[in-house]
């Protein structure tokens, strides 16, 4: 799945447009290198969301096969690294 609808559909943000443009700006990175919208991303991989005031970390647990996915299950697809 690609990370711009991967970050949409876990509920990090609110619409894909929103997770392109961090993309196309270089605020998201999977596994420590910057990533573009396309980026596929795998279970297991490290995705890093460079906000201005701090760093976020999630470790991919599940690709979503639904287009969204309630915010209760969102523990299921994604764990916050420390």
């Amino acid at each position: 799945m690609r990370v711009d609808k991967f970050l949409n559909s876990v509920n990090i943000t609110k619409r894909r447009a929103v997770s392109e443009d961090m993309c196309k700006n270089g605020v998201i990175s999977v596994n420590g290198s910057v990533a573009k919208p396309a980026k596929d991303v795998k279970v297991g991989d490290i995705i890093t969301v460079t906000y201005l005031e701090r760093v976020i970390k999630y470790e991919v647990l599940q690709i979503p096969e639904t287009k969204t996915i309630p915010k209760t299950k969102q523990d299921d697809y994604i764990r916050e690294v420390k």
